[in-house]
This record gives C-alpha cells, structure tokens and sequence, in this order.
C-alpha cells in the first residue's frame, strides 16, 4: 500500500488494533441469530411459490391444529400505514405501504420468495412443518422478469393503480386516482437532467460513439443472513434485537408498520457480518414483532441461505444506452445516457444515485441523461454499495475506452485532459468541492503497474474512473470521562467496516490520547440521540463529527476544571496533546489522567456531546488499472494483477482504508466475471445458493495494490471523505476495457461469463 499524504496527526492516519478484534476472532462477538431468550419461539415464513400471483385466500387452520404452533400472522396482522416518507436512506421505499407489503404480501405475490404468512413454534423443525400445512389459494398471474420486457405496453402489469406519473393524476404515495383514466405501467418513476447543448455538442464532435450495455442482477453477499428476535412486553413496549445498517431506520420503519409510537420500540443492534446496503430495509422484524405480541413470547425468525437470495434486496438489472462525442483534440462535446434499472417488486431503483453519478468524472459542458425505475417480477431491490453506479460505470467507462483507442490516445491522459475539478458542474446540476480527482489520474500514471510492460498472448490491461458523492446525515455521540483517565464512548453507528476504531481515534486525536483510551460501544436507540444508517460512505463522516464534537466538549469541561483548580481564568488555560497547562506559568500543568482522577472533587463527572447533521461532505473519485488474461477456447478471465488509487481525504485508520478499497474491487470482480441471478421461464431463481451463485475467492484473485492519496476535504475537521463505495464503481469497466485490450472484443452485457465471452469471440469471428 502507499500512502500519499498532505496533513499528519497523532492518532488519525496510525493503525492500532481495532477494539473489537478479540471478540470477532474468538468468537465472543455476538450477532443477531445469537439471541436466545427465555421461553423462546422460532419463527418461519411461508413464501410464495410463484413470481406474480394474486392472493386469493390464505387458510391456517391445518397449521394451528398442531400442538406447539403458537400463531400464525398474515398482512392482516399489520397496520395500513398511509402517507410518504421524506428520507428512509439508500433503497429504501417511499410509500409505507409498499414497505409493509414486501414484509407481507397483501393482495398479491410480487415475486418468487414473497413473504405471504408466517408462524410461531416451540421448535425451528415444527415451525418449518408447520407452513407446508398452511393452504393458500392463488390466482398465477403472467409474470414479467426484464426491464425492457416490462416497459412494454402489453406486459403484464404489477401494480393496477400505479400509472404513468407524467400524465396521471397522482395521490401521494405514487398511486393514481381511483377514476383515472390513464393506463397502468411498470415505470414508476423517470429522471431527466441537461445541462448545456447536447444536440449541438455533437455537431462539434469529430468522433461519436453509441453503445448499448445489458447487466444482470446481482446480490451483496454478505455472510450473515437476515435474523431478528422480537420481545412484546405486557407494559406495550417491543424490544428488537437484529443486526442491521440503522438500528434507528429499523425501528422507524417497524413502528410504521405495526402502528406504534417510536417511544415503545427499543432496537438493540447486534454485530453485523456484512451489509453493503443490503441491511438498510426491514425484512423480518415487523414479523416477528406480531408473533410476539399474539403469543405473549420472544420469537425469533431467521432466513435460510435461498431466503436470503430471493427474499432480500439485490441491486438492479438493468438496460443502458449511451452516446459520447469527442473532437480530435480529445474534449469530449457531447454525452447522452439513457438507465433503464429494474426496481423489483415495487418502485425503488438506484436509478436516481446513476443519473447522479454517472459522467461526474468528466467535465461535460453537453450532457443529457435520463433514467427509468421499472417494477418486474423480483425481489425489491435495496442498496449495493455505490447503489446504482457501477452499472452506469461499466457502460459509460466502456464507450469512454473505445474514443480513446479511436484517437489513439493514452486513457489517463484522456482522462486528465476532460477530468472534473473544483467549480465543474455536474450534468444534474451540483457544482464540485474541492475533489483529488487530478491528484489521483497523476498518482496512476506513476505506478508501477502503469509503466510496467504487458506482455503475453490474450493479455490486456484496462483503465476505469469512478465517482460517488458520498453521505451525510444526522449523528449523535457521547463521551465520558472514566477516573482512570480513559473515556467510554456512546455512538449511533453500526460498525459495517471499522468504524469503531475510527470513532474512538478522532475522539482520542481531540484529546490527546492513545486511541487504545477510548473504549467504543454502539447504543441502542434508547441510549444514544438518532443517528441515521451507516450507508452512502457517510457513517464515519458523520459519526465520526459527532465524536469530534463530544471529545471537544469534554476538552472545554477540562479547561474549565483545570481553571477551577488553580484558581484562574479558563481564558489563561490550554489544553494541548492530552495536557492542560497555564499559559504563563510553566509549572502549572496537569494531564488528562490527573484531571480524570480529580473530577468528582472539582464539580462531579465529565460528559461531552456531540449532536450533529453536518455539510460538507467530500466526493469521492477512484481510478483503477487492471491486468488480464483471457483464454480463447474457454472464455475464462484471469485477473493477474490490480491497482486502485483513490482520494480518501484522510484515511483515519489506513488498514481498514486499504481493507475497504481492496473489498470494494473483490466484490467488483465478482460483479464483472461471474455473480447474476439467473431466471427461469416461471421467475423463479435457478442458483438461489452460495455453490450456484458464483461468487471469487482467494483462488481467484491476485493481490490487490492499493495507492491512498489524500487530499483534505474542507468540510471535515481532519479533512476525510468517505471511502467504502467509489471503489467498486470502476472494476467492471476496468475488465471490461483490459478483455478488449486483450482479445479485441468489446464486452456490452455482465457479467462477463466464460459463456458470454465466448459469444463475443464467436461474434466477432463470425462463427
């Protein structure tokens, strides 16, 4: 790994142990399936067998003649929460009622897997048992599983009262009038951002490009699958114990499901092992939570690995065109893309976070883009780190190759000729910070890896950018002073990568502590202030600002004691690297621990807070360089060597910086060779498992090198930019351009299968 770095701290930027590396490797950790109460019941969930299908009845009375079946519950069970929510964060639903009836379906099935009623047991076995005696009428319905497929005015139709936005008369919630006339749709939702003179861009262009890119659907893969254990005491309060990206979000939207007030709903969040978006939207609790409340029970209801495939939200499918003009001095002129992205069973794509991101990293004074959420016949799809970008990336960086070989021109040097700096407007309208996208092209051109030769038969190298803007939101964070001179620290943030270390090291760099001084824990939502999701890279930006603020405030509190010790003014008092000491007198001085073991004598305990929304968040760009190998009588791509340069601001814990980065490309090759859901002709998931949906491993991969470069972002007080997202928008373009250099062919569909090259090969052959 290398470093490139403009600011240096005492805490920030070294690599201490992470506080909780001894329960994850020894097993003490505690995740949300770990939870076993007293008098527990096991939950299971009767799913539907069919992709699209209208819910005709649903009869229990089998399942409940069994001795040990507790209660069964169905969307009957649930409120009818109305309304619109302004923010639920990355992938989450707008209307509550499509958030209820994804955790249950109502009147209709919406895809294979679909959550149709469920029971309580005294044993897992009898609960699984007992679902299969459930009998539930359906009427099978025509399915529909692709997004062009589904834009067509004869397919079948998901949603009745869900129409054509721009000519409906629209109800909030997205639903059409009950008299309107306009015929129903599966899009439901479109975009449209221009900026400039497009037409007449490409007038100027000396070379235009059009492609069209196709790319299949495909899932976080995380480890741990979805599990929550609900408590309903007889006081009316519900306690939740699940593993999520928002404990806050997950207690929210479970108590606009049931109908109850946030203040009688407690979520105690569990370790989480892996999210990457897809632990955002609530899938189980709301299930188990009525289970308890009609058994006056805990129960727990956990997802098996197929539920989690056909069950959960994977990111889309989608359909993308896109036109890029340049003139022969290498500006582009022109940029017109068009996003087609499957939302799943209800509206919801990424598309937006596409049509925000895609183009970003070229300064574009031409550009038009346009995108389209389309409910099909799958899972709701929910965030995937970068949501929506990668797809938009692989089609965009892909076509931005092709001019560049057209031109004969280096890619990073066309990249550098056209990249976005501070004061570039993006093509939706926002206007760039200051950004280390330069630095980042340049620190790629002096690798190694970009100057070293390539040499072999098949081989080739492939060049990609990336961008992501990066989040925000409210946080809140408490810090206490202990009397042995350590802090105990309250967060809101789930720990999805880190985090924890990373908190704990702004609040010791404040106060001039090892980092090994601040003990971090996350607190339920009853034991800290809201704290929105750990998602959209936001969660160390703004956790981590909270923090800042809760140590600074403990380090006013110090002064002021320190003053009240000597008898002088705070005003003659500083506190510098863990010390106070008088400004003009040298022999007055006491540090942290000293003040620590004097705080009850001097005005009792010291408590910082930190309640923050902050501004200011730094965008993100990354570039990566990628060596490849293709067979030609078998299609398969080998990865033999990786490069990814990004500007982090300033990586707080490098280790876990290069760990997020390296992932990020992980997954992204995964996303580019082999991961997809593959469909049959019903809409059923023909690989809904870990041995069928193929995902890298170790066997796979080289090692992956990484360059941090580090240009403050002013909008922070040690300048970081978050960091676990852009670097899994570049790979699959990256492949995809290193496949052409390789074998001459230009990849247009993910994934990039040993199949799917061999057709290319054949394409191009004419065979």
């Amino acid at each position: 790994m290398v470093v490139l770095s403009n600011q240096e701290f005492n805490v920030v930027g070294t690599r201490p142990i992470r506080h909780d590396g001894n329960d994850k490797v020894t097993g003490r950790a505690r995740y949300s399936a770990d939870i076993t109460l007293p008098r527990l019941l096991h939950g299971k969930i009767l799913r539907s067998p069919h992709a699209h299908a209208r819910i005709k009845s649903i009869d229990a009375s089998r399942a409940l003649a069994l001795t040990g079946v507790e209660a069964v519950v169905t969307a009957a069970d649930f409120s009818q929460p109305r309304g619109r929510i302004a923010d639920l964060g990355e992938g989450a639903m707008a209307n509550p009622k499509w958030i209820s009836n994804n955790c249950l379906a109502s009147e209709k099935a919406l895809y294979k897997g679909h959550a149709v009623a469920a029971i309580a047991a005294t044993s897992l076995h009898l609960a699984e048992h007992a679902i299969s005696l459930i009998d539930v009428d359906y009427e099978v319905l025509p399915g529909v599983t692709d997004v062009l497929e589904a834009m067509k005015d004869d397919a079948p139709i998901l949603h009745e009262r869900l129409a054509n936005l721009e000519n409906a008369n629209i109800r909030p919630g997205g639903l059409r009038d009950d008299d309107d006339t306009e015929k129903a749709t599966n899009i439901s939702n479109h975009f449209f951002f221009e900026l400039g003179d497009t037409e007449q861009g490409f007038k100027d262009a000396d070379i235009v490009v059009e492609r069209e890119f196709r790319t299949a659907t495909v899932h976080q893969g995380y480890i741990e699958p979805h599990s929550a254990t609900a408590m309903w005491g007889e006081d009316g309060k519900l306690t939740i114990w699940c593993s999520s990206q928002g404990h806050f979000q997950i207690r929210d939207l479970t108590g606009l499901v049931l109908g109850v007030p946030v203040s009688q709903i407690k979520v105690i969040p569990m370790e989480i092992g892996g999210g990457f978006g897809g632990k955002t939207v609530i899938y189980l609790e709301p299930v188990a939570a009525v289970l308890s409340k009609k058994t006056g029970r805990p129960v727990k209801v956990s997802m098996s690995r197929a539920e989690v495939f056909e069950a959960t939200g994977p990111t889309s499918g989608s359909y993308i065109r896109v036109k890029i003009g340049a003139n022969k001095e290498g500006m582009i002129t022109a940029a017109d893309i068009t996003m087609m992205y499957e939302a799943g069973g209800f509206p919801g794509s990424p598309i937006n976070q596409a049509c925000q991101c895609v183009m970003t990293p070229y300064n574009v004074a031409n550009g038009r883009i346009e995108g389209y959420d389309v409910v099909v016949n799958k899972p709701k799809a929910a965030a995937y780190r970068a949501p929506g970008v990668p797809a938009a990336a692989f089609a965009a960086e892909s076509v931005i190759d092709e001019i560049c070989e057209k031109l004969g021109m280096d890619p990073l040097e066309f990249r550098t000729k056209n990249a976005s700096k501070e004061g570039s407007r993006r093509i939706p309208g926002p206007v760039l910070q200051k950004v280390g996208y330069l630095e980042t092209l340049a620190a790629a051109m002096d690798t190694e890896h970009y100057k070293a030769p390539l040499e072999g038969p098949n081989r080739g190298r492939g060049i990609a950018a990336g961008f992501w803007f990066n989040g925000t939101g409210p946080a809140c964070a408490t810090a206490s002073v202990n009397a042995d001179g350590t802090v105990s620290l309250i967060e809101g943030s789930p720990d999805i990568g880190g985090s924890r270390a990373s908190m704990a090291m702004q609040v010791a760099e404040v106060l001039g502590l090892p980092a090994e001084d601040v003990h971090p824990t996350i607190g339920d939502t009853d034991s800290v202030g809201y704290t929105s999701l750990s998602a959209g890279s936001g969660a160390t930006f703004k956790s981590g600002w909270a923090c800042y603020e809760a140590a600074t405030d403990i380090k006013q509190q110090l002064i002021q004691r320190a003053a009240r010790i000597w008898d002088v003014s705070p005003d003659d008092v500083e506190y510098t690297d863990g010390v106070a000491s008088h400004k003009s007198d040298s022999e007055l001085k006491l540090t942290f621990k000293q003040l620590a073991g004097r705080l009850i004598g001097t005005g009792g305990p010291v408590v910082g807070r930190g309640n923050v929304n902050p501004a200011g968040v730094g965008n993100s760009f990354a570039v990566h360089i990628v060596d490849v190998e293709v067979d030609p009588e078998t299609g398969k791509v080998a990865v033999l060597r990786y490069t990814a340069l990004q500007d982090v601001g300033k990586a707080i814990h490098p280790s876990y910086v290069e760990g997020q980065i390296q992932g990020g490309v992980v997954q992204g090759i995964g996303w580019a060779l082999n991961e997809e859901y593959v469909y049959n002709k019903s809409g059923v998931m023909d690989n809904s498992s870990f041995l069928d949906y193929r995902m890298p491993t170790s066997l796979d991969l080289p090692m992956i090198d990484t360059v941090i470069v580090e240009i403050a972002n002013p909008g922070h007080p040690f300048g970081i930019r978050g960091v676990g997202e852009v670097c899994i928008v570049p790979p699959m373009a990256a492949m995809a351009n290193a496949i052409h250099n390789a074998i001459g062919v230009r990849m247009d569909v993910l994934p990039m299968s040993p199949g799917n090259v061999l057709e290319a090969l054949w394409a191009k052959n004419g065979t």
